[in-house]
């Protein structure tokens, strides 16, 4: 297919991001971003890239990566850096980067070094793969009442809020499944840099399929999973690449080529597929996807997804507790092409979003995308956007470039 393999598409996945950040504002500091693609034309091998951006690579580093989609080999990923308040002091406004000494290593061989974003609540797709590997595994069950606090509720009732609405508390619950049926055991006090000593068996499955830069470490045994609890930026972390090879894993219509054909699922397919049933109700289509936020001040299309009829209110406004209902969504859902089921995740400081994109249209374009920003709130325009416009317009343009070559 001509204009589309693994070189030209990084190149324009690295001309899409410059031209985005090109049309913004100047960010201070500036922005660390970290996108991966891979689409899958029909009948032929899949096609992906994965570029960096940061204060070093302004034009974009193209990851090295091997033919059959395994790791990065030309990076050296590091933890984000935060001082004893547990803040991020990368990222703050006028960061001064020459006192950034000792950074943590995460993986990779090098040379290059990437400092890697705090993944957000896109955390919130390890733990539904954690809480998945224990029902594979007998020591769970959807349907199974689980208490966290004052309430009790079936763990797929947890699920669905901490995927489809990003909810924390739901989250909190469900990572303190995983410490309760042993999936993570501590097992002594932080040292002096803070790190717990833990058995941690969904790290021991990520690196089983290959997936070494997916950390969910420093968790508590009753769900703290945030800075305050020790854990947060700097130990919870995740790369583009790797966030979107874990989402190649829960499609097993789509064999991962890095992994023997005999190596077994991450998840068996049924656990896979009601994952992939809450990521298709997500509510949040507020980042690379910005339909959530039509018609506000500064807003800028995305990838052109609708937003599921669950969260719409029959004047055709976002009805989703804690978000003011905004404007009429209606003419931004009937210019719909896509779907798209992920999961984002935003802070303050950070901006992610990852998933699987599907056109409405029988035959046209199917890709994985996933993006990890420090690019959050405080770069949006103003309280009605949840991140800068950029972030929607690399949305946009890497489906318009997929969408001229593959319908």
């Amino acid at each position: 297919m001509p204009g589309l393999d693994h070189a030209a598409l990084a190149d324009a996945l690295c001309d899409i991001v410059a031209q985005a950040l090109a049309e913004a504002p100047r960010f201070d500091p500036p922005p660390n971003i970290d996108l991966a693609v891979a689409a899958f034309p029909p009948g032929r091998p899949p096609v992906f890239a994965n570029v960096l951006f940061s204060r070093d690579w302004p034009r974009g580093l193209v990851a090295s990566l091997p033919d059959d989609a395994g790791a990065v080999r030309n990076l050296a990923y590091f933890a984000d850096p935060t001082d004893a308040q547990r803040t991020s002091i990368a990222w703050a406004p006028g960061a001064d980067w020459t006192i950034l000494n000792g950074l943590r290593q995460l993986a990779g061989p090098g040379p290059h070094q990437f400092i890697a974003p705090y993944p957000a609540s896109l955390i919130k797709l390890m733990v539904a793969v954690g809480t998945g590997l224990l029902v594979d595994r007998g020591r769970a069950a959807w349907d199974e009442p689980w208490a966290h606090g004052s309430e009790t509720r079936p763990v797929a009732a947890w699920a669905d809020p901490m995927l489809t609405l990003s909810d924390n508390t739901a989250t909190r619950a469900l990572v303190a499944l995983l410490h309760a049926r042993g999936l993570i055991e501590r097992s002594g006090p932080p040292d002096r840099d803070g790190a717990v000593p833990e058995r941690n068996r969904l790290h021991a499955a990520f690196a089983r399929v290959g997936l070494d830069t997916l950390r969910l470490a420093n968790t508590r045994p009753d769900g703290g999973w945030l800075n305050s609890d020790g854990a947060g930026v700097g130990w919870l972390q995740m790369t583009a690449w790797d966030s979107l090879r874990l989402l190649w894993l829960l499609r097993p219509e789509l064999p991962a080529p890095w992994l023997a054909p005999d190596s077994g699922p991450l998840l068996q397919p049924a656990t896979a597929a009601r994952l992939w049933g809450w990521l298709d109700e997500q509510a949040l289509h507020e980042v690379l996807s910005s339909v959530l936020r039509a018609g506000q001040p500064g807003w800028m299309p995305g990838i052109p997804a609708r937003l599921p009829a669950r969260w719409l209110g029959p004047d055709g406004r976002a009805r989703i507790d804690g978000l003011e209902p905004g404007a009429d969504l209606r003419p931004a859902q009937a210019a719909a092409q896509v779907h798209f089921a992920h999961k984002t995740g935003t802070t303050a400081s950070y901006a992610s979003d990852a998933g699987w994109v599907e056109s409405l249209a029988p035959g046209g374009r199917r890709y994985l995308v996933a993006l990890l920003s420090t690019l959050g709130s405080r770069h949006a325009p103003g309280p009605a956007l949840a991140v800068p416009p950029c972030l929607a317009r690399i949305g946009a343009g890497v489906d318009g470039w997929l969408a001229q070559r593959l319908g």
